[in-house]
């Protein structure tokens, strides 16, 4: 088994392609000092020390370090952790602990909501991934989309300049009811 890596954005970030399927569908974000026992692979890369957060989508595992740990040093053991687990065919992850289920929003921003959601979810989201990172919808309100950011998107120092720049846009482009788009931790 051959596990690839690519650098993210984020410093602190690294992305593992496992050549094989993490979750398929969904996400799951994991971070210090969260319910850990709801991923079996998350416990056990928080194993290894330096980890603060694990993020695993449908093909790839976003790992993000403390600032004062180098890759080279603790990517080894993130490597072998991720290819025994690999091996054990143990599974990523119980079910419930899944992120990204789909939420239906009535009312009336209800349209509004659906149109935000399926631009994400096709222009914005496919990309994001390819950096090691998720980002999901949090609500609408007032004319402010605010959005979750995960992975290596979360604590990325170009993060700002993506929601600004590039989802804000997108989003005012073809929404004209969205004035401002927000993160949320």
């Amino acid at each position: 088994m051959f596990i690839q890596t690519e650098e993210t954005p984020n410093p602190a970030t690294l992305k593992f392609l496992p050549g094989q399927t993490v979750l398929g569908t969904g996400t799951a974000n994991f971070s210090e000092g969260d319910n850990i026992e709801k991923s079996p692979l998350a416990k056990k890369l928080f194993g290894v020390e330096g980890v603060i957060g694990v993020f695993l989508g449908s093909d790839f595992i976003t790992i993000t370090k403390r600032e004062n740990f180098l890759w080279e040093h603790i990517k080894p053991a993130l490597l072998g952790t991720i290819m025994d687990f690999l091996q054990s065919g143990e599974e990523m992850l119980i079910e419930e602990a899944r992120d990204s289920l789909p939420n239906v929003h009535e009312g009336p921003n209800g349209e509004i909501v659906k149109k935000i959601t399926d631009l994400l979810d096709t222009r914005v989201r496919p990309a994001v991934a390819q950096d090691g990172g998720d980002i999901t919808f949090q609500s609408f309100e007032e004319g402010v989309v605010y959005l979750h950011m995960q992975g290596a998107c979360a604590g990325c120092p170009s993060s700002t300049m993506t929601l600004k720049m590039g989802i804000e846009n997108l989003l005012k482009h073809y929404i004209p009811e969205v004035t401002e788009v927000r993160p949320v931790a």
